[in-house]
This record gives C-alpha cells, structure tokens and sequence, in this order.
C-alpha cells in the first residue's frame, strides 16, 4: 500500500510519570514521516489529529482513506492542512492543479474526494501535512508567507530571536478546528516557545526541520511540575497532549511546524508556565 498510518492512544499524565525513555519515543515521537513513495503518518487518539508525511519520488501518490476512518474518501469527514518542506511541487484537489513553493501552505476542506501529491521535477519533495475532523465544508485555499500574520519575538540575548508565521489560522483562513503555522529561528537562536505553556482546549503536534546534519532538537513535554524530553533528529514530529507544554532547544536554529486541533480556536488561549516554575 502507498499509504500507511498507524494509532497512538492518549495517556494519562499520572501515567506519563512513570514511563521510561523507550516508552516516551514509541508514544510520543514519529521518526519515519518520509518513506520513498509512501504516505505516512500516525493517527493520535488526541483530539483524533492525524500527522502525516509525503514523499513521492517515482511517481504521484493519492490520498485513499485508511481504515482508521471507515469511510470512503480521506476527507469524507475531515479537513486537511498542508505544508511543503521540500522542493516546489503540485497537489490535485478534485481535478485542480495547485503549485505550492518551499514553505507555502495549503488548506483543503471538507468533502473534497481526490488529493494527488505530485513529486518535484527540480528536486527532493517532502510535504508534511495535519488533518482533524471537520463538522463543515470550507473552501480550498493556498497560503504563502506572505499571505500569513507574521509575528517575530524573543531576541538573540535570550537564544530564542524567532518569527512566526501563523498560515492556518481563523485570521487569515476559515477552518472547523485544524490551525497550523510555522517558527523559523534567527541564526544563534536555539529555543522555541518560551517561556512554555499548556492549552486544555487543544493538542498540539511539532514537526521539526531544516536541521543541519549532525544537529538535534531536545523537546521538552510532561507536566509543568515533572518535565521530560525527547531528542528529536531532522523531519521528525512530536505529539503534544493537552496536559503537557511543548518547547525546545536544539543544538543549532532550525524551524519547525506547529498544528493543533481542539474546540478553541483562539491563537493567544494558552496558559503560560514561568521559566522559574519549570521542574
């Protein structure tokens, strides 16, 4: 099969306590988002997020439905957002052909029968993408950089110099519940998201990349009081549940993606943790 996603089942915080290294990554972590010729990903019980990746290389590859979802068309019942980290590549949406560049993204509502990913005719294309369960149609829509709010915080003193770029979000997007949107860190800059915080309304899912060969990312998640980290390498991702916060620092600057599902779609509801209080 060209597409493959396996189930991650929610934990419980009490529980997350006690778990080892081994039994962190296995939860929490998705190391091969990037088969040749594959879509793959992980459905999480999570508010029912899927993280994906895309890799075609030889020829396109169609979105099916998976079992998981017990329907007939991928997103019979979802919506989907889309992000390229590759090469300029083309995705079919129901007959349309859509270019997407380097760091551009792609909405998709509800009810749309046929995705094609295409592969780059000029290089490696890598497309990673979320997708959430949707209660109403919205129409297609591409964002690029340009077309997104843009928001740069933090400073080199403080190692987290860094700029947002908010592309799926109700400002700029309409979507059910699926927000995405993507962090660049500015060179000597190594810390995301802080300080940290924790949503109840949603989970959060990290992708990271543009990491230099050699270099890693140490994300840190588990309760404000009892933290724990996962070392976390180029094209990998990280779910987030709603009881945990989500930052890192990495061992040089690199980008990430960030995506979340839940009820609230308010960008700035987040309950934000003191660095001093962090254990």
């Amino acid at each position: 099969m060209s597409i493959l996603i396996k189930t991650r089942y929610s934990s419980h915080p009490e529980d997350f306590k006690k778990y080892q290294t081994s039994e962190i990554r296995e939860k929490f972590l998705i190391e091969d988002l990037f088969i040749p010729d594959k879509i793959s990903g992980v459905y999480s019980m999570e508010d029912r997020l899927i993280v994906g990746g895309v890799h075609p290389v030889n020829s396109p590859l169609e979105l099916n439905s998976v079992d998981q979802l017990k329907s007939d068309n991928f997103l019979d019942r979802r919506e989907l957002g889309v992000i390229n980290v590759g090469s300029n590549t083309s995705i079919e949406v129901d007959g349309e052909i859509i270019e997407l560049a380097q760091k551009e993204a792609l909405y998709i509502g509800r009810g749309i029968r046929k995705v094609v990913f295409h592969p780059s005719k000029t290089g490696k294309t890598f497309i990673y993408f979320n997708s959430a369960p949707a209660h109403k149609t919205y129409p297609t829509k591409k964002i690029s950089r340009d077309d997104s709010e843009v928001v740069t915080l933090g400073s080199l003193e403080n190692s987290n110099h860094r700029t947002i770029y908010k592309l799926l979000v109700n400002s700029v997007v309409k979507t059910c519940q699926l927000q995405m949107g993507m962090t660049e860190l500015k060179p000597g800059s190594v810390w995301n998201t802080m300080p940290a915080h924790t949503h109840d309304r949603r989970m959060e899912a990290y992708f990271y990349f543009d990491l230099k060969e050699e270099n890693v990312v140490s994300h840190f998640m588990g309760q404000a009081e009892e933290t724990r980290h996962i070392w976390i390498k180029n094209h990998q991702a990280v779910i987030s549940p709603v009881w945990s916060i989500h930052s890192g620092s990495g061992t040089s600057n690199y980008s990430f993606i960030w995506g979340m599902a839940g009820e609230n779609l308010d960008y700035s509801d987040m309950d934000t943790v003191k660095p001093s209080d962090l254990k």
